[in-house]
């Protein structure tokens, strides 16, 4: 009898804290069921968020572009005319306002003579950068597929669209120089050539790798979204990069910097990975899905080409 006696308050407090989890589940049921009905777009925004597994695909995209995208501009420079890789660098330090060490680490990757690099790619190592250049196309792809909920089966896209992505991308890398700088008239003017130029980048993108089954219209607000988030994140860039590449030179040397590369694409994806689902989901409810024409949720209308 001495030994069961300790177990009575045991059974109530076990009893208590049972009682305790309902009634917070309860209260967190109601909570959310206020929440949907008080803020559906929020509700169905952290649901796609939640379907669409936002950091995981940007992770997978941040991935692929540092190991196939980056690779491929070292590929153009090794082929290009000296104007083109000049070109070249002169964006990516206008990107990340590069100074310094970085700045001569650059230069010092882009600006050996072709010969010296095409030996160091060869034509083989060339085309198998090309092809594996095309998993950044494919995953953002996926990402598009996701955020407009089209399921995999019978959304068959044109292979093409692939390498025509990243031709799309290079060209416009190379013109990041003069967009960034207003063209030579100073911020004011850069920032908006900054945004209309990454509108137009991210609303065909989507197009493009949806392979139709979206029109352009409903495209837009993703369009403006990533574009609003991928300018702020580059002016941020301007002031956050060149420091902390410096400081990653100076203490860990080039392994450094390939930390604090892969960080920022994390970001950026991420980012546009946001910019992209909302686009989604705000251009399907009731307010703007029939103006801009969309397609109801999870039933995309087309036929790809």
């Amino acid at each position: 009898m001495q030994q069961e006696q300790p177990k009575a308050p045991a059974a109530g407090r076990l009893a208590r804290w049972r009682g305790r989890s309902r009634d917070l589940t309860a209260t967190a049921k109601r909570h959310a069921g206020r929440a949907e009905s008080r803020f559906p777009v929020i509700t169905r925004l952290v649901a796609r968020m939640v379907s669409v597994n936002i950091f995981d695909s940007a992770t997978r995209l941040a991935a692929q572009c540092f190991l196939t995208a980056i690779p491929l501009l070292f590929v153009f420079a090794s082929f290009a005319p000296a104007s083109l890789r000049e070109q070249l660098v002169r964006s990516v330090r206008a990107v990340f306002g590069l100074t310094g060490p970085a700045n001569a680490e650059l230069e010092a990757v882009f600006r050996p003579t072709s010969e010296q690099l095409q030996q160091a790619t060869g034509v083989v190592g060339a085309v198998m950068t090309l092809l594996a250049a095309t998993a950044v196309s494919r995953a953002m792809q996926r990402l598009c597929k996701r955020a407009w909920g089209i399921p995999r089966v019978k959304t068959r896209i044109a292979v093409w669209r692939w390498p025509a992505w990243i031709a799309v991308w290079l060209g416009f890398m190379l013109f990041q120089a003069p967009v960034r700088q207003g063209f030579g008239l100073g911020l004011w003017l850069a920032v908006p050539c900054t945004l209309l130029a990454q509108t137009l980048l991210w609303w065909w993108t989507q197009h493009l790798l949806l392979g139709g089954l979206i029109g352009w219209a409903p495209l837009l607000p993703g369009a403006l979204l990533a574009a609003a988030a991928t300018t702020a994140l580059s002016i941020g860039a301007r002031f956050y990069m060149p420091r902390a590449l410096n400081r990653a030179l100076a203490e860990y040397g080039s392994v450094g910097s390939t930390f604090v590369l892969l960080s920022w694409l994390i970001v950026l994806c991420v980012a546009v990975a946001i910019a992209i689902s909302a686009g989604a989901v705000l251009a399907q409810e009731p307010f703007l899905s029939g103006r801009l024409g969309s397609p109801p949720r999870h039933q995309p209308s087309g036929r790809a080409r």
